[in-house]
């Protein structure tokens, strides 16, 4: 007998784990960042790099999803990929204390840090959204994606604030205390939020061996359910669009429009509230629509991919109007669109996690968490490379983002079509559609 679907409580609840692993990471990427570059004024290529480690073990994630769809229990792999998280936490800032001291030893404390942090974060996430898909009702999942997405922003705000006064005025030692602190506070949180909410009867009853393919096996055979496999397509795409505009924004407000550091800020702040209002607004439309939410998934997919590109050609025009050109109303539309299709994409995951080979659902969850951060891994990268060949070959800045911002568009409109291919209608032989095509 299963557990009963959670309710709102318990969502909140598995959405506090969410808070708690974003508390963790963006302290390693926003912070230790910083500091390496400002404090310690070393290359910007090293945090990039470190980060770059991070994505790259979430390579692991399809792996991390099959053990934990072999042992027939998410909330182990949960708890522990929060502790190696937040072991990694911690290591990085003493890793990037280190580098005072020493260089090359404190790199490559951080090295091993960052490893950590990817590998935790990969087991946890992948679990945990699997868990929140298998005991949230179908009528609930889209509210409930979206909820949690929110408690992960939340996490962010949380940390940044509080941990940026805490860290003033720098020394190495507090930024150590206050990872420590973090990092345990966050690890108790997830402990705490998720005990218990897996059921005493989740775990599978013991399977032969035939039940229990080798992990290749069981990434083929994901790989050859053909909704799942125009899924982690449609996923790498649209990701990988998304994150090569993240790095390029405020320094396109900058370079075309003049603006100074504390103004791009500001309007890059009000792109971030517009992702939240989006993304609150789909939470609302599946609340309202309940179960017949899963009908209209693709469509809002369709309509964020295709929202957030008409705003990217609208940018690539925008240096040509100048001062007259409404910057900040263009990037708070810009996030209200990311937020849409952010929310619907992610709803979407947590519907079609089930459907295909029974006993995949980590497997498959863990391909698209890793095609999603492979995408973030190399979009951030390519979108400033791409600026930069661009100024080189063009010769101006505006030419330059502009090129760029069009370039992006075509990805946002490539997501919208793999989109519309996946869990296509039938067409019955009335002329009307039928249900969704579950994958096979």
């Amino acid at each position: 007998m299963n557990p009963a679907p959670l309710g709102w409580f318990g969502i909140i609840r598995l959405g506090l784990v969410q808070t708690a692993l974003g508390a963790i990471v963006v302290l390693t990427t926003s912070a230790l960042n910083r500091v390496m570059v400002v404090e310690l004024a070393l290359p910007a290529t090293l945090p990039g790099i470190l980060v770059g480690i991070h994505y790259a073990l979430q390579m692991l994630r399809p792996r991390m999803g099959y053990g934990s769809d072999m042992g027939g229990r998410r909330t182990p792999w949960i708890i522990g990929g929060m502790a190696v998280l937040a072991l990694g936490g911690v290591l990085a800032a003493a890793g990037t204390a280190l580098m005072a001291e020493s260089l090359w030893a404190g790199i490559a404390l951080a090295v091993l840090a960052f490893l950590l942090i990817g590998a935790g974060v990969g087991a946890a996430g992948t679990s945990l959204l699997v868990l929140l898909a298998s005991r949230t009702a179908p009528a609930r999942r889209a509210a409930a994606a979206s909820l949690v997405w929110i408690m992960m922003i939340a996490g962010f705000v949380i940390t940044t604030a509080i941990a940026g006064r805490l860290l003033d005025p720098y020394s190495p030692m507090r930024l150590v205390a206050v990872a420590g602190g973090v990092s345990a506070i966050a690890f108790t949180l997830a402990i705490l939020a998720v005990w218990g909410m897996e059921g005493p009867r989740a775990a599978r009853p013991e399977a032969g061996d035939a039940a229990k393919p080798p992990f290749r096996q069981a990434l083929r055979e994901v790989w050859a359910e053909p909704e799942a496999r125009r899924f982690t397509i449609f996923i790498f795409v649209s990701m990988l669009a998304y994150s090569a505009q993240d790095l390029i924004l405020e320094p396109f407000a900058g370079a075309v429009f003049g603006r100074t550091l504390g103004e791009t800020t500001r309007i890059s702040s009000l792109q971030h509230a517009g992702v939240l209002v989006g993304m609150i607004a789909i939470a609302l439309i599946g609340s309202v629509r309940g179960g017949r939410w899963a009908g209209t998934l693709r469509f809002w997919t369709i309509a964020g991919c295709l929202a957030t590109a008409v705003m990217m050609l609208a940018l690539s025009v925008a240096g040509q109007f100048g001062a007259a050109w409404p910057l900040k109303t263009s990037f708070f539309a810009l996030g209200v669109a990311n937020g849409v299709f952010a929310a619907a994409a992610i709803a979407s995951m947590m519907q079609m996690v089930a459907r295909g080979h029974e006993a995949r659902e980590g497997t498959r969850m863990g391909l698209w968490g890793a095609a999603q951060a492979v995408a973030f891994g190399l979009g951030g990268l390519a979108g400033a490379a791409a600026v930069d060949v661009a100024r080189i070959a063009l010769g101006q800045a505006e030419a330059a983002y502009a090129a760029v911002f069009i370039i992006d568009a075509a990805l946002f409109i490539a997501s919208a079509i793999l989109a519309a291919r996946i869990n296509r209608p039938k067409i019955s032989k009335t002329g009307g559609f039928g249900p969704m095509v579950p994958a096979q």
